[in-house]
């Protein structure tokens, strides 16, 4: 009985420690390909505008990969309209765009051309994959 249970505590521990290597592999394979800009679209699924803007976050999204990420909250859900509050929006919609340390470099409010965003983006060294 005390070899079994022993030998269930060296198998916990095992995989105790195999989960953590996991995740901490997991964890600086993520800080290595950490993106340069995070481009946050604040709007709703039933706006005219923040729709127009749906096509245009999706090839931002696949011109710049892993350089931008590109993250939609729809403020007029209850769960997400605590972003409205957070990023101080007045009208929908609004883009926001943060810089790899989080902070805040540009702002734009309405329907924003995807011609413009590049010029914002490459203006901060990023470049199209293709």
């Amino acid at each position: 009985m005390k070899t079994k249970s022993t030998l269930v505590l060296i198998v916990l521990i095992i995989l105790a420690v195999s989960y953590v290597l996991s995740a901490q592999s997991k964890e600086k394979k993520n800080s290595t390909t950490k993106c340069k800009v995070t481009f946050i679209e604040l709007g709703s699924v039933n706006c005219i505008p923040c729709k127009m803007m749906q096509p245009v976050m999706k090839n931002i999204e696949t011109k710049y990969g892993e350089q931008v990420k590109v993250t939609f909250y729809d403020v007029w859900t209850q769960e997400q309209k605590p972003f409205a509050e957070k990023y101080g929006i007045r009208v929908i919609p609004t883009q926001v765009f943060l810089d790899e340390n989080g902070k805040e470099f540009h702002r734009h409010e309405g329907f924003y051309p995807e011609a413009e965003i590049d010029k914002v983006l490459k203006g901060k060294g990023l470049k199209p994959k293709t």
